[in-house]
Order: C-alpha cells, then sequence, then structure tokens
C-alpha cells in the first residue's frame, strides 16, 4: 500500500547465458561500471553478488548443493575466494549461510546487517539451482516497501482497523514514498501517523477552523503533503507523501472505526489491496469477537486466482471468535515464477454473521449499551410499490437498456400479494396504470411488456412524477385497494436534475414532504455523477428513506437489483425500540419505519444508572399478520460475565460505537435542518468528533513535522457523498486556492528535496478527503497551484 514511482525492472547477470563468461575489469554487465543495486531473476536463478573493495581480479565462487550428499548444504567452492571477496554470513530466502559449507539457518534476507545484499563486483556463477532459495524483495526506483500490515478488530460489528506500511531508501539520494489506503465512505478516520527514522509525528483532530490556520502557515512556506479523495463505489482514497533521506526509514500508520451494518444476512468488511509492488512482509489479519457467536466466516479476493496464492489464506471460527489471516510469501505474490508483477491488486472481502437465538441481543460495558435487534422467520408484509422512472434524453443507451434490465429482473421477484404500477417521466408524466394492481401472474406479464416498449425522450419532470406516485399511494389505501397490512414504498429512479415544471429543489423536496405526510418511505436511486445527489439525499432522508448513488458501468443493472433486493422483504413496519423511563440518556435513533429481513437495527445509549441490577428492553412492530413484541431482559451480572475475552476487546468499545453512530445520524439529521436547529446540531456533532477522535465533516485531524526549525503541516478531511457543501466543510474554501482541479493530482509531500527538476509551486500538506462533484472549484492561483496542461 505504499510504492515509489516509475517502476523499473532489473536483471543481474549470471543467468545460464552468462555461465563461463569473465566478467571483465570495472564488474558491471557488458564491462560497464555498476550502477549501485539490482534485482531480478534468470529462469530460476538467483543471483547475489558482495561488495568488494576492488575488483582487481574476478573471484570465482561456484555454489553447488548435493542434497543427498550433504543434508542439503551449500559448498563454497573456495573458501579462501569467499573471505578474499569479504563474504562473511549472509542470507537469502530464509536460510542463513556462512563462508564454507555450513547448515543453512532460519532468517531472512540480510548481509552483515544491511537491509539488502548489494550488488557489484565481478562475479561467475555456475552449478546448479540452488536449494531452499527464494527471490529477493523487490526494489523500485530505490525504494522497498518491506511491510505492510492491515489487523482488522471487530468487536460486536464495530470495527477497528490498523494499516501500517514500512519502507526503506536504499538508494543515495532522497526519493518520495506514497502511502496509499482506500477505506470504506462509512467510516471515520482516528489516527495517522508518520515515524521517520524511529521519531514519530502523531496526528491531532481539531476543529476545521483551527487546523485551517495550522494549515495556511504551513502553506504560506510553501510546504505541503497529501490528498484524500473518493475511490469508487464503497471507498475512499487516502494518499500521503513523504520525501525519505538516502539510507532512511518510513513507517505510516492509519486507524479508521466503523459499524458494520447487515445487509442481505452478512457482515462485510471490504478492503482494497494494491501494494504496487512486491514486498516481503505482507499480511492481512483479522480478529472477530462477538458475544452471540458467529454463525457463518468467509474470506475471498478477487485477485486469488491459483491455488499457490489461495493456500495463503486461511479462515476459522469457534464460539464467539472468529479469525482470518492472508500471510502471502514473495513467491506467492509473483503473478509468475520469475516476474516482480504482483498478483495483489483486487478486492479482500470478509463475511460473517452471528447465531439468533433470540430475535435481539444486548451488551453493556461501562455505563453504555448497544442493542442489537434482528428477529428470524416472520412472514413477509405485502409491499405497495410505485416505481418512478426517469425516460429523458440523458438516460438514452446504454443506461436504459440497464434499467429495463433491471426492472424486468424484479418483475420476477416480486410476490403475488404485492401491489405495484410504474411511472414513466421525461417532460411529462405518463403512468402504466391508473392505479396499483395486483402482482397477479397475467398482470406481471403485461407489466413486462409495458417495460420492453420503454423509450427514452425529453426532459426531466421530477416534481409531477413523484407526486403522481405518492398520489397514487394515498388513493389506494383510502380506497382501501391494498391489503391493509402492508406497506408503501417510493422507489425512484433519475439520472439527471429537474429542468422542466417545478425545477426548485427546495420546492419539490417541500412538496414531496407534504404529499407523504411521514406514512412511507421514499428511495432515491441516482444513475450516474450528472445530478444534485445531495438534492436526493436530503429528500430521502426527509421521508425516511435513503438515496443510493448507481454507477455507470457493466453492471448498472445488477446494482439496481440488488438495492431493490434490500427492500423486497419488509418484516416489521413502525417499529419502535422502548427502555423503561428515566433508565436511559443520550439514545440514539429507536424508531424505524420498516424492519427488512437480512438486515439489523441497532440502538445504543448510556445508562442513567451504571449500578442498576437489571435491564429490560422491548421493541414493538406491526406484522403481516399482527401486532408483535419483543422483550429482552438481562441481569447485569449476567451480562458481565460473557464479555470476559477482553484480549479480543478494544477499549471502550461500546462507548465508541456509541458515539460513531451517534455522530452518524446527527449528520444526517444536520442535512436537512436550518437555523438554530442546525447550529446545536453541529456543535453536538462537533464535541462528539473532537472527543472521541473521528475525522468527520466538522472537524480535520492535523499532523505536524518539525524540521530545520519549521512546522511542515498535514490535514485530514472528511466530506460528504456529491457535491460538496461550502457549509458542511467550510475548509474547502481555502483547498480551492491550494488544489489543482484535476481529482488525480498527487500534492508532494514531507522530507527532504527530490533529486530532480521541481515545479514552481510550493509543496501543499493536505491530506483531504475529496469528492469527485461535478460543481467542485476552480483552482486559483496560489502557492500550490498547478496549471492545466
Amino acid at each position: 500500500m505504499a510504492g515509489a514511482r516509475d517502476e523499473q525492472r532489473q536483471h543481474l547477470p549470471g543467468g545460464p547465458q552468462s555461465q563461463g563468461e569473465d566478467c571483465p575489469e570495472g564488474g558491471g554487465e557488458n564491462g560497464s561500471a555498476s550502477s549501485g543495486r539490482r534485482t531480478g531473476s534468470d529462469l530460476g536463478f538467483y543471483t547475489i553478488s558482495l561488495a568488494t573493495a576492488a575488483c582487481k581480479q574476478m573471484i570465482e565462487l561456484r555454489m553447488q548443493s548435493d542434497h543427498q550428499n550433504s543434508g542439503g548444504q551449500l559448498k563454497v567452492a573456495t573458501k579462501d575466494a569467499a573471505q578474499a571477496s569479504d563474504m562473511g554470513d549472509w542470507e537469502t530466502g530464509g536460510a542463513t549461510y556462512q563462508a564454507g559449507a555450513l547448515e543453512p539457518t532460519k532468517g531472512s534476507l540480510k548481509g552483515r546487517g544491511q537491509e539488502e545484499v548489494l550488488v557489484s563486483g565481478c562475479l561467475r556463477l555456475a552449478g546448479h539451482h540452488l536449494l531452499n532459495t527464494v527471490p529477493l524483495p523487490q526494489v523500485v526506483d530505490g525504494i522497498e516497501v518491506y511491510g505492510t500490515k492491515v489487523h482488522c478488530k471487530v468487536t460486536s460489528r464495530f470495527a477497528h482497523n490498523v494499516v501500517t506500511t514500512r519502507a526503506v531508501n536504499h538508494a543515495d539520494t532522497a526519493k518520495e514514498v506514497s502511502f496509499n489506503v482506500e477505506l470504506p465512505k462509512t467510516a471515520f478516520i482516528t489516527n495517522f501517523t508518520l515515524t521517520i527514522d524511529g521519531v514519530t509525528y502523531p496526528g491531532n483532530v481539531k476543529e476545521k477552523e483551527v487546523a485551517k490556520k495550522q494549515y495556511e502557515k504551513a502553506v504560506s512556506q510553501g510546504k505541503t503533503a497529501g490528498l484524500v479523495k473518493a475511490s469508487g463505489r464503497k471507498l475512499e482514497k487516502f494518499t500521503v507523501s513523504v520525501n525519505v533521506a538516502a539510507g532512511s526509514k518510513v513507517t505510516f500508520e492509519l486507524t479508521y472505526e466503523e459499524l458494520l451494518k447487515r445487509h442481505k444476512g452478512k457482515y462485510e468488511m471490504y478492503l482494497k489491496v494494491q501494494p504496487k509492488q512486491l514486498v516481503k512482509h505482507f499480511e492481512i489479519t483479522a480478529d472477530i469477537f462477538e458475544p452471540q457467536g458467529i454463525s457463518t466466516l468467509d474470506a475471498e479476493a478477487s485477485f486469488i486466482t491459483n491455488d499457490l496464492l489461495s493456500s495463503a489464506l486461511t479462515k476459522s471460527f469457534s464460539g464467539k471468535k472468529g479469525h482470518v489471516s492472508f500471510k502471502p510469501s514473495l513467491d506467492q505474490q509473483r503473478s509468475c515464477p520469475t516476474c516482480t508483477d504482483s498478483l495483489l491488486k483486487g478486492d479482500f472481502i470478509i463475511t460473517y454473521d452471528v447465531n439468533r437465538e433470540s430475535p435481539a441481543n444486548v451488551q453493556i460495558v461501562n455505563g453504555y449499551f448497544v442493542h442489537f435487534f434482528a428477529p428470524q422467520g416472520l412472514p413477509v408484509v405485502p409491499k405497495n410499490v410505485v416505481f418512478v422512472i426517469d425516460v429523458s434524453g440523458s438516460m438514452h443507451g446504454r443506461k436504459m437498456e440497464q434499467t429495463k434490465d433491471a426492472l424486468l429482473k424484479i418483475l420476477e421477484d416480486v410476490k403475488e400479494d404485492d401491489y405495484l404500477n410504474f411511472i414513466l417521466f421525461s417532460g411529462g408524466v405518463t403512468t402504466w396504470k391508473d392505479t396499483l394492481v395486483q402482482a397477479t401472474p397475467e398482470n406481471i406479464q403485461e407489466a413486462r411488456k409495458f417495460v420492453m416498449n420503454i423509450r427514452d425522450q425529453g426532459m426531466t419532470n421530477i416534481n409531477d412524477a413523484l407526486l403522481k406516485g405518492i398520489s397514487m399511494l394515498n388513493k389506494a389505501r383510502e380506497e382501501y385497494r391494498v391489503l391493509e397490512r402492508s406497506t408503501s414504498i417510493v422507489i425512484m429512479l433519475t439520472d439527471g436534475d429537474a429542468n422542466v415544471g417545478e425545477s426548485r429543489p427546495e420546492k419539490i423536496q417541500e412538496n414531496v414532504r407534504n404529499a407523504i405526510g411521514g406514512k412511507f418511505p421514499l428511495y432515491n436511486l441516482g444513475f450516474g455523477n450528472n445530478l444534485n445527489y445531495n438534492f436526493l439525499e436530503r429528500m430521502a432522508l426527509e421521508n425516511h428513506g435513503l438515496a443510493r448513488r448507481i454507477y455507470e458501468d457493466s453492471d448498472a443493472n445488477v446494482q439496481l437489483q440488488g438495492f431493490y433486493e434490500e427492500v423486497a422483504n419488509p418484516l416489521l413496519t413502525d417499529v419502535e425500540v422502548e427502555y423503561p423511563e428515566n433508565a436511559i440518556l443520550d439514545l440514539t435513533q429507536n424508531s424505524y419505519q420498516h424492519f427488512y429481513d437480512g438486515s439489523e437495527i441497532v440502538v445504543a445509549g448510556r445508562l442513567a444508572d451504571e449500578d442498576m441490577n437489571s435491564f429490560k428492553a422491548d421493541v414493538k412492530g406491526h406484522g403481516a399478520i399482527n401486532d408483535l413484541t419483543f422483550t429482552e431482559e438481562l441481569d447485569m451480572k449476567e451480562v458481565e460475565k460473557a464479555l470476559k475475552e477482553r484480549d479480543y476487546i478494544f477499549g471502550n468499545y461500546i462507548e465508541r460505537l456509541w458515539a460513531y453512530l451517534t455522530i452518524e445520524q446527527l449528520l444526517e439529521k444536520r442535512k436537512n435542518a436550518h437555523g438554530e436547529e442546525k447550529e446545536n446540531l453541529t456543535a453536538q456533532t462537533l464535541d462528539l468528533s473532537l472527543k472521541y477522535h473521528f475525522v468527520t465533516p466538522l472537524t480535520s485531524m492535523v499532523v505536524t513535522k518539525p524540521e530545520d526549525n519549521e512546522n511542515k503541516t498535514a490535514i485530514a478531511d472528511k466530506p460528504g457523498e456529491g457535491p460538496v457543501d461550502a457549509e458542511v466543510i467550510p475548509s474547502m474554501a481555502y483547498l480551492s486556492d491550494q488544489l489543482p482541479a484535476s481529482p488525480d493530482t498527487l500534492l508532494r509531500g514531507w522530507g527532504p528535496p527530490l533529486h530532480h527538476p521541481s515545479s514552481r509551486e510550493g509543496r501543499c500538506h493536505l491530506l483531504q478527503h475529496r469528492r469527485r462533484a461535478r460543481h467542485s472549484a476552480a483552482p486559483h492561483s496560489g502557492p500550490c497551484h498547478r496549471p492545466h496542461s
């Protein structure tokens, strides 16, 4: 996850084609002078040469192995020659060898205390393949990334992840080292440290305005560092670059936390793996502790395509504990036996679920509690669904075909007790039927014909289409056209902004809110990037739904279908989670319009009395057949006994889970708040973010590295989805003066100057979450401005 730029592969002399040829004076290949460090291989021969004081005569080392006669010993043909070359003790491929004939012992590549063996001098390799040897670690442009570790520690769905990368600069000049981590958009960064030559520079979370002043001071000196931006569907990319002096080591460590949400019956940890070079010590480990007990655990990676690499992955679970480990050797990482390209590029996904002997589980630690609720085996509540589909001209082509494919697939999954209708909108509004109809086989067949004949045309009238769909659902309920114990849902798909009829987002939002009246949820699916996603999200959240971006890709139809599957099976409606009066403080959201099969409701809070002897919780909801109440009563002493495995539990995990969930929900409320309410929500969110060291849209993490009596500062921010709201992320105002418009630009970092021509701008130290927004600010001149080419 760190790497040097301009990867070069260099081959050593001494393969079969060079056997029997003398090495000319000067030590280099073809008589040229040695160019420094080299790594490589030829047809499985791994060659090592040790530095000599001078190459005045050829030193011939013939290393050969007689496995049967010497038990795997390696013999140097001429001990005097080995001593003359100052060979001494050395290691390769996990085995240590000494001059002469000695037994190999466990070890790693080293040479007299050095991190790698210098290749120089004159030699000729004769003999056979060496036993017990593996390729040397890869050095790219002088930089060796010798360690990358991702350690995930999960306790009760709350994940604490630490990503560590270690690198060393073998070159004789300063080199730039980049640290890249892609982390989930739902995660909060909690710490970042940089260690150079044993000195650690920690990060501190501060209010944005405070961080801004510290940042601007550094920018005024023309010194800056890195970048965090959106990266694909689920991830944000954290990038920081550091200039590392010759012979120096650097360690990057990033920590982030998130609450794992249950989707389709599983919790998922999603890791992006892309070290960009072979890494000697590469490791991913996950330790999972679930008091309910683990029922399933799996791990897979998109890049594991052969048995050799597959053998590096282990996974196991028993009782409350689960473990996943992925530790590929250098050989296992290679794309072929003699290649320097790494196979490690893609997604690494861990999924698991827990035992559910009862519908609910409550855990209490140090005065904070978390309540998980996910009943099983309930009958599905029938749905009344209106699909509001954008068929404007911008949907032409693949987007329209993918939408139709998804709708046809969804029609296969609609249950006969469900009622549905389609509303198409462009400049005007068209309906399939005048009212909702039952999903009988005959009606489904007719609906399929309607979908297949959909054509794109015209403009985008979001307001009238949504109001038509909402009115249809309200009327069906009022006229008893749908089942009494059923639930209504509006699902809208659009790829653009309203541009005909009522086009003001605020007015559309008001109209929709008044029409729905809190009776059912609205789910907004935004297709592509050319739309106001913030508007779709605000409108959905205000009406107890959510927004989801559908990415323009070959699997867009699968994304659409996947979303429908999440809401296809409601098990309860109007869910209320209740606790004894005055027993709980600082409660997170405890009422939900729907509980869907395969999901989970999570409520957390603080106990008013930590010395209470018992804990009671009631969950009430409307089912498909009758109203249901689920009661959970706990003996506090028994709760404490259940959480004794402290080796698997990190810190006050329930308190941090509560803080994470509270911040997440406050930020959602803030999106639709105004005036004094918004100020209060902002203050609450900021206080919690600072107290628990979370990088949120209201805070920044500042990392300062003193050097040469100057402070060089980096800042990490957390954005929201879609175009950036300057009020939500005030630091973007000054970032627009410093950042180039291109989202792919990597700003240079800390450390001594690089020995290559530099541009006139300063080096900007900024660790900034940056969404690829359509309305991003234009660049201005400034110390970090780079003109477009």
